[in-house]
């Protein structure tokens, strides 16, 4: 299968988050896809009694996500350790959920998917066999603490389908990725560029 861009010229890791019905699984999985990268959702590292409480219409405290941040943090160190490019999924509502994931692993782009209350009232009812219910939507946007500019998300519209916002996701990281490489003559290549040779007298 080929891929859409190198991944030489990309991060080593994307973490993609948002509310839930925002397609994060979905996105995540078709992005994961077209790079042939690994994927793993956040969802997966909730323990047995987590996904109870929550499918009993009960949120979560920070006291208990806890835990379960650490558990996704170190399935993505040991992703870097083992140079294995990856995408992870994780709604990661508030800043210091997002500063826990981030901190200390620069390599890893955060894309945050963004849809309106109505969008995301609509795909949650929608969507069937998922252990979190729809009722629990308003308390993730009373959560929610979107990505500050400093945190350098790329922010993606989740009105269309999820083929297309995987398409924008990519447009974005390929616009990233060359943002980053040198330009021909620039500072950067000048500055490591030899001087020329002056000819023998």
């Amino acid at each position: 299968m080929a891929h859409d861009t190198a991944a030489g010229e990309l991060p080593q890791l994307v973490l993609v988050v948002g509310v839930a019905g925002s397609g994060k699984s979905t996105v995540g999985r078709f992005l994961a896809d077209r790079l042939g990268w690994t994927y793993r959702d956040a969802d997966e590292f909730h323990s047995e009694a987590h996904r109870a409480r929550m499918a009993a219409g009960h949120a979560l405290p920070d006291s208990d996500r806890g835990p379960w941040l650490e558990a996704i943090g170190e399935w993505m160190d040991g992703a870097i350790a083992s140079r294995r490019h990856a995408v992870v999924t994780c709604s990661a509502l508030k800043r210091d959920y997002r500063d826990r994931l981030l901190a200390g692993r620069p390599d890893v782009l955060l894309v945050y998917l963004r849809g309106s209350p109505d969008v995301l009232r609509a795909r949650l009812a929608a969507r069937h066999g998922h252990f979190f219910p729809a009722d629990l939507l308003g308390t993730q946007l009373a959560d929610l603490q979107e990505p500050e500019p400093d945190e350098h998300p790329l922010v993606v519209e989740i009105d269309q389908p999820p083929e297309a916002v995987v398409t924008d996701v990519l447009a974005l990281m390929r616009r990233e990725a060359g943002a980053r490489r040198p330009r021909a003559g620039s500072v950067t290549e000048r500055a490591v560029r030899p001087p020329p040779r002056r000819p023998p007298r």
